[in-house]
């Protein structure tokens, strides 16, 4: 049992998955885990809707999870919602892992998150969750990279979630954690209210492909965004106003609906992988009896 071990050392090992190679340990995680699911289900009497949307990927593939981001608790919940069957690897601002002496870096690390540098391209950080899809982890992303209404900073739409699902040849699942913004309001006490995690569908990076090349990333993200959106406001995607979320981005709006994106199910996502892979074993064993 090992009790600290360097932060680089744990970015760079598995955590679930498929891989053979030395796993991140997990009894902090679990211990970690544990004490959270406890003390938030009494506090937040938290559930998890449409669950089964990310627990058909196990094993199968990796798995690009994002989410709109209001309140600090957006991450702990993300986290919760996979356990205790999968690991979510997290994509954390580099300065939060100094905090606390390094406190801090050791629990996040422990848990499978690791950084990335903010409004830059950390090519080393793309690495290593396109490593991780590729061993059929689940790499989770808030794409919008800071709480919405928290900061002065104006809302924008980054398009690395794509970028890394493109790398990675994995699907993204849209997911919201709802009413999380209503637990601290500032300058007032925290109050406790119910949450719901709830899961979309999958959205796949190649069903943007008729966009120009420049666009297929970015109308990618929008896309899971307003996804995202719909399932926080409960509402048909169509309503969502993402031209008001996001008033310094591209809208989108008139070539999806123009355009419709075709829906899958995550069975159908992974039956469609499995597909592949049958073809592929296939045509290799043809290749062997030839030669």
């Amino acid at each position: 049992m090992s009790l600290f071990l360097p932060y680089e050392k744990m970015w760079d090992m598995p955590l679930g998955g498929t891989s053979d190679e030395k796993q991140v340990p997990h009894w902090a995680g679990n211990l970690i885990w544990g004490f959270l699911a406890f003390v938030f289900k009494i506090c937040f009497r938290y559930r998890v809707d449409h669950r089964e949307s990310l627990r058909g990927f196990k094993d199968k593939t990796g798995v690009v999870v994002v989410g709109n981001h209001t309140s600090f608790l957006d991450v702990a919940f993300m986290y919760l919602a996979g356990r205790p069957s999968q690991w979510v690897r997290f994509l954390g601002r580099e300065n939060l892992f100094g905090n606390a002496h390094g406190l801090v870096g050791q629990v996040l690390s422990r848990v499978g998150a690791f950084p990335i540098k903010r409004d830059a391209a950390d090519r080393t950080a793309i690495k290593r969750a396109t490593r991780m899809l590729k061993s059929n982890e689940i790499v989770g992303i808030m794409p919008e990279g800071t709480r919405r209404g928290k900061s002065d900073r104006t809302p924008e739409l980054h398009s690395g979630a794509a970028f890394i699902a493109k790398m990675g040849h994995a699907p993204i699942l849209p997911m919201t954690v709802r009413n999380a913004e209503h637990v601290k309001h500032k300058g007032e006490r925290f109050r406790f209210p119910k949450i719901t995690i709830e899961y979309g569908d999958p959205v796949l990076v190649e069903d943007f492909d008729f966009l120009p090349k420049e666009d297929r990333l970015d109308g990618c993200s929008w896309y899971a965004m307003r996804e995202c959106f719909a399932l926080s406001l409960n509402v048909p995607r169509e309503q969502v106003d993402m031209p008001a979320l996001f008033p310094g981005g591209k809208d989108f709006t008139a070539v999806f609906a123009e355009h419709p994106v075709p829906h899958h199910t995550t069975a159908e996502v992974v039956a469609g992988i499995e597909a592949k892979a049958a073809a592929k074993a296939a045509k290799a064993a043809k290749v062997q009896e030839v030669a």
